[in-house]
């Protein structure tokens, strides 16, 4: 309830509505975003995941579970079971130093007493720590890039990227001295070092300056014995948002069709009180409305397979980055993951699988 009131407080005041139509919303369960986002006059509102229901009845779906997704640490670990589709995480930030790991040495398996972490005694070489910029200098060659992401929570506020170009260092594109990213990095607490993963051609040519990331919707059908996609969609950055893709930071967002992986129009967060939408990219002129995800077919199934194997955790919104036809990285996962990207283009509970999902799990 209070991130839903903190939600309100941080985004309500931007949208000109009158006291009577908030009013009727907040009735509704739905902020005042929301009646700006969602299609009201063609859908009917019950047909879409309320705001209320979202921040406070999907956090109840994992349970004790959502700890293992919405740290990124231990996710990663989990993500151990599956190595082609992680980034590698080198090290965490903390204290003023940097604590090394070796990405080959551990993952999490999940047993009857819950969970157990695993190391491989040929990759330990235990985990030294540095001077954050002593590890840079010693490990960034030129040209070479690194994300730097707090442990939880996602919305792209919290994640850096730094890299070396031309003899220098570049900290969210722009240059800093040795001293200045000394300062900088001594004052990231609690945040992970990870691989910069390359984004496919395709998804460059969309927007080079953000990685264009694939949000994926899972749900684990217990009737059915089986995980669904209820909705995915295509995060696009904008010279707004850069470097991130953030629907709420100014990206598009592009549904995907399921069966054909072409992407619909990209929506644009009403900042002007209107959804716009573009079916080319309005900043590279690239086309998006009809373009296809290279390999989707195979990028489905595979994540359906990972859902599975992780049924205890029935809900989860994927962050991918494809990184070739049929070939992505996970690069993060969220146990109660924001809707307003993916309803922007239909409402969720229009679906019967999806609305019975939903009931089953007492969010409806």
């Amino acid at each position: 309830m209070r991130k839903l009131l903190r939600s309100e407080r941080r985004t309500g005041s931007s949208f000109d509505l009158s006291p009577q139509r908030r009013l009727r919303l907040y009735r509704r369960g739905f902020l005042s975003t929301s009646g700006v986002l969602y299609d009201f006059a063609s859908n009917d509102p019950a047909a879409y995941l309320t705001d209320y229901q979202r921040f406070v009845g999907t956090k109840r779906i994992n349970g004790h579970w959502n700890a293992l997704i919405d740290n990124k640490l231990a996710f990663h670990r989990v993500l151990g079971e599956f190595p082609d589709h992680r980034p590698a995480v080198y090290g965490l930030l903390t204290d003023g130093r940097f604590h090394a790991f070796d990405p080959a040495s551990e993952r999490v398996t999940l047993t009857d007493g819950g969970l157990e972490l695993e190391h491989s005694p040929e990759t330990m070489t235990g985990a030294p720590t540095v001077t954050p910029i002593d590890w840079v200098d010693e490990t960034l060659s030129e040209g070479d890039r690194l994300v730097l992401k707090w442990f939880s929570g996602g919305g792209g506020n919290n994640v850096h990227f730094l890299e070396r170009t031309d003899g220098e260092y570049l900290f969210d594109g722009e240059p800093m001295t040795e001293s200045e990213l000394a300062e900088t990095l001594a004052g990231l607490e609690n945040y992970l070092v990870c691989e910069f993963v390359e984004q496919a051609d395709y998804a460059a040519e969309l927007f080079p300056d953000a990685a264009n990331t694939l949000r994926v919707l899972t749900m684990y059908d217990e009737r059915a014995g089986e995980a669904f996609i209820p909705i995915a969609i295509h995060r696009i950055g904008t010279r707004d948002s850069a470097p991130v893709d953030n629907f709420s930071n100014g990206g598009l967002s592009a549904l995907i069709d399921r069966e054909t992986g072409r992407l619909g129009a990209g929506a644009e967060y009403p900042r002007d009180g209107a959804v716009d939408w573009y079916e080319t990219h309005p900043g590279t002129g690239a086309r998006i409305e009809g373009t296809a995800v290279p390999g989707w077919e195979q990028i489905r199934d595979r994540l359906l397979e990972i859902a599975e194997m992780l049924s205890h955790v029935p809900y989860v919104g994927w962050d991918l980055v494809v990184t070739g036809e049929g070939e992505f990285r996970i690069i993060e996962a969220n146990s109660y993951p924001g809707v307003a990207s993916l309803q922007v283009h239909r409402p969720l509970l229009a679906d019967a699988r999806t609305r019975r999902f939903y009931r089953n799990h007492g969010v409806i």
